[in-house]
C-alpha cells in the first residue's frame, strides 16, 4: 500500500530544521502540532477506492497495522534526517532488528556479526537464526582481518553495532561494507549509540540502519519504539510484506511522542555530549578508576576511527572501578542523582552494571572475551548540570573506597 506523500522540504534545510518540520502532514484544521490519529482502520468513499488501495493503485491508508498517518510522519522525518530512501517504524528497537534481519534471511544463509552486541541482538543472531537454518559466525568487530576471514560467498548479511554496548568498541563501517559487498552481502548497522546526528552508516556503505527509538530519540523515558532505514528496493522486496504480515507495529501514540522528541534531539544530544566529555576526562584522573572508555577521548583505543566516522563522542561513558562487583555495587548504591537502570539516552543520567544486567545472559568467559569485567559501569549522561554529576560520582567513589 502506497502511503500519501508528505510535503517536500528544501534540500538546504539543516538537520535541526528538518527535525522540527520534516514529514508534517496537516489536517484541514491546520493544527500546529502533528495530529495524533488513534484509529485502527479507514473509510473509503467507494468500493472502487477500497479496491484501488488494496491493489496499490491509489495512495492512502488501509489499516494501522500496515500504516498510520502519525506513524508515517515519524517515518518521513527520520528518513529525511538519515538520508535514506525509505523508513519504517516498529514497536521496539528489537522489533526493528529482528524484522530487518528475518525479512531478508532464509534457511541456508550465513550471517557474520560482531561479538560485541547488545544481549538481545546477540540472541537473535546466535540462537534464534540457527533455529531457522541460518548459520552465524561471530567475530571481533574491531579486527578487519577477522571480518575478511569470516565473510564467504555464502554470507548473506553482516550485522554490527558501532559504538558497541557497553565497551564502545568501533567497527570500520566503510571497510566492512566493502568486504561484504564484494560477495553480495548486505550490511546491517545498529546506530543507537552514535544517534543519527553523529554517524551516517548509509553514507559509509551500510545498506540497512536500525535504531531503538526508545533511547535518545525519545530521550525522556516515556515510550518504546524502533526504526528501520533502508533502500526503496529493500523495502519493496523484503521488509514491507514482512511488517504487514507479522505486525510489529508502532503505536500511533508512541509515534506522536517520538515526533515531539525529535524536535529537541539536537539540543539534548549536544548538551549530553559536552557533559560526557567533561565527565570522561575527569574520571581519568580519579584514583580507583582503572579504565575509562569514551569515543570522544584521545585515549580511546580506536580514537582515529572515531574521528573518521563520527562527528561527536556520544553521551555514554564506560569505566571500570578497582575491586570488582562488590566495589561497583558500593559505588552504584551511593549515588543520589544518577539512577540505576538499564536504559540510555535519557534526560536523566543512568548507570548500569552490564555484567549483572544487560549482558548477564553471557557466560563469564564470553563477557571476559568482550572486556566486560565485574568492575565495569556504563554511564549514560543526562541533562543535569555537570557539576552536580561530578559531585555524585565523587560520592560513589568515596563509598567504593570506604568499603
Amino acid at each position: 500500500m502506497a502511503d500519501p506523500v508528505p510535503p517536500s522540504i528544501p534540500a538546504e534545510w539543516s538537520p535541526e530544521t528538518v527535525l522540527v518540520h520534516g514529514g508534517t502532514m496537516r489536517s484541514p484544521f491546520g493544527e500546529t502540532s502533528e495530529t495524533l490519529y488513534l484509529t485502527q482502520s479507514y473509510i473509503y468513499g467507494t468500493a472502487e477506492q477500497a479496491e484501488a488501495r488494496f491493489k496499490d493503485e491509489e495512495p492512502g491508508f488501509i489499516y494501522s497495522r500496515f500504516s498510520n498517518p502519525t506513524v508515517a510522519m515519524l517515518e518521513e522525518r527520520i528518513r529525511l534526517l538519515e538520508g535514506a530512501e525509505a523508513a519504517r517504524a516498529t514497536a521496539t528497537g528489537m522489533a526493528a532488528v529482528t524484522s530487518a534481519l528475518l525479512s531478508y534471511l532464509s534457511a541456508g544463509d550465513h550471517v557474520v556479526a560482531a561479538k560485541a552486541l547488545f544481549g538481545s541482538c546477540r540472541y537473535v543472531v546466535e540462537e534464534l537464526c540457527p533455529r531457522f537454518g541460518i548459520s552465524c559466525t561471530l567475530v571481533d568487530g574491531t579486527d578487519l582481518a577477522a571480518w575478511k576471514k569470516a565473510i564467504t560467498p555464502k554470507t548473506k548479511a553482516v550485522f554490527f553495532e558501532t559504538p558497541a554496548n557497553p565497551t564502545l568498541d568501533l567497527v570500520d563501517i566503510r571497510a566492512v561494507s566493502d568486504l561484504a559487498h564484494a560477495v553480495g552481502a548486505l550490511v546491517f548497522v545498529d546506530n543507537v549509540f552514535a544517534t543519527p546526528l553523529m554517524q551516517k552508516p548509509l553514507a559509509l556503505g551500510a545498506d540497512v540502519v536500525v535504531y531503538s527509538a526508545t533511547k535518545h530519540i525519545d530521550g525522556q523515558g516515556r515510550c518504546l519504539g524502533g526504526l528501520i532505514l533502508c533502500s526503496a528496493q529493500f523495502l519493496k522486496d523484503y521488509l514491507q510484506v514482512f511488517l504487514r504480515q507479522t505486525g510489529p507495529s508502532m503505536s500511533p501514540f508512541n509515534a506522536w511522542v517520538l515526533l515531539k522528541s525529535l524536535e529537541t534531539l539536537p539540543v539534548r544530544v549536544r548538551a549530553q555530549c559536552t557533559a560526557a566529555a567533561e565527565i570522561a576526562a575527569t574520571l581519568e584522573t580519579k584514583p580507583g578508576i582503572t579504565r575509562v572508555l569514551y569515543c570522544g577521548s584521545k585515549n580511546h583505543p580506536q580514537a582515529e576511527l572515531a574521528r573518521k566516522q563520527m562527528s561527536g563522542g556520544g553521551q555514554v561513558v564506560t569505566f571500570e572501578v578497582a575491586g570488582g562487583k562488590a566495589a561497583a555495587f558500593r559505588f552504584l548504591n551511593a549515588l543520589k542523582i544518577m539512577k540505576i537502570s538499564n536504559n540510555l539516552g535519557d534526560a536523566k543520567s543512568i548507570v548500569t552494571h552490564p555484567a549483572t544486567t544487560t549482558h548477564q545472559r553471557l557466560k563469564p568467559e564470553a563477557r571476559a572475551e568482550l572486556g566486560i569485567s565485574d568492575g565495569m559501569i556504563r554511564l549514560s549522561v543526562g541533562l543535569e548540570a555537570p557539576v552536580d554529576l561530578l559531585a555524585d560520582l565523587d560520592r560513589g567513589l568515596a563509598a567504593m573506597r570506604a568499603g
